[in-house]
Parts: structure tokens; sequence; C-alpha cells
């Protein structure tokens, strides 16, 4: 399979399996021509990875994975290491909307105070 027949068949971006394997999560040899030929089972491996990264996690998160990204990561119970990167990542994203939050209340309290308390919201 092709890149770009891999691409059509995961709804990944050639660029983003070219990226995948400069990663090393997912492999390729070269055809005659310079090609890359992907093994068609590489399809499954690569939807994994794109879920993954679709609930949060970073490619450097996927590595923990690499064992399990070829079979059924969503209705697989996850291992302790797997458990322990999702959670971790968790505490990251919730520091860093906590941030957000507070710097919005901050800027919302200005606004409050430059106009009176006249506050709009801009749609």
């Amino acid at each position: 399979m092709r890149i770009g027949e891999l691409a059509k068949a995961t709804g990944a971006s050639t660029r983003a399996l070219r990226h995948y394997e400069a990663a090393g999560l997912i492999t390729s040899e070269r055809a005659p021509n310079g090609y890359r030929v992907f093994d068609p089972s590489t399809a499954v491996r690569v939807r994994n990875i794109r879920h993954l990264l679709e609930v949060g996690l970073t490619l450097e998160d996927v590595q923990v994975f690499l064992p399990c990204l070829d079979g059924d990561i969503t209705s697989a119970p996850p291992s302790e290491k797997n458990l322990r990167v999702a959670l971790e990542r968790l505490a990251v994203l919730d520091e860093r909307i906590a941030a957000q939050t507070r710097v919005r209340d901050r800027l919302a309290a200005a606004i409050v105070e430059r106009t009176g308390g006249r506050v709009r919201t801009v749609a």
C-alpha cells in the first residue's frame, strides 16, 4: 500500500504519515522507485494513533502505547503504564485550562473595572 492509499484509508494526511514514520510509530519499505510501501495492517495502527492524538495525547505519549497499537485499543483495558501516561496528560491539560481560566477571569475583571460593569461578548 503506497502512502496515498494509506492516507485515504485512514483519513490521515501524507504529511502526518511521514511524521508518524519519523517518530518511529509506523514503518515502511521502499519500492525500487523510492516510494514508501506500507503493509496494509498499518492502517489499524494509524487509526489508533489518530484516536490517541484526538483524545489529547501527544506523539511522545503515543510511544508508550506501541505494544498495543495494532489491536483494538478502544475496547481493550489499558495497561497500568498506559493509564499512568493518560492520567499525566490529563493533569497537564487540567492545569492549562485552569491557567487560561485565571487569565480569562483577570481580563473580564479588567473590562468590568474599565467599563463600569458593562461587559459585552463579541460574537
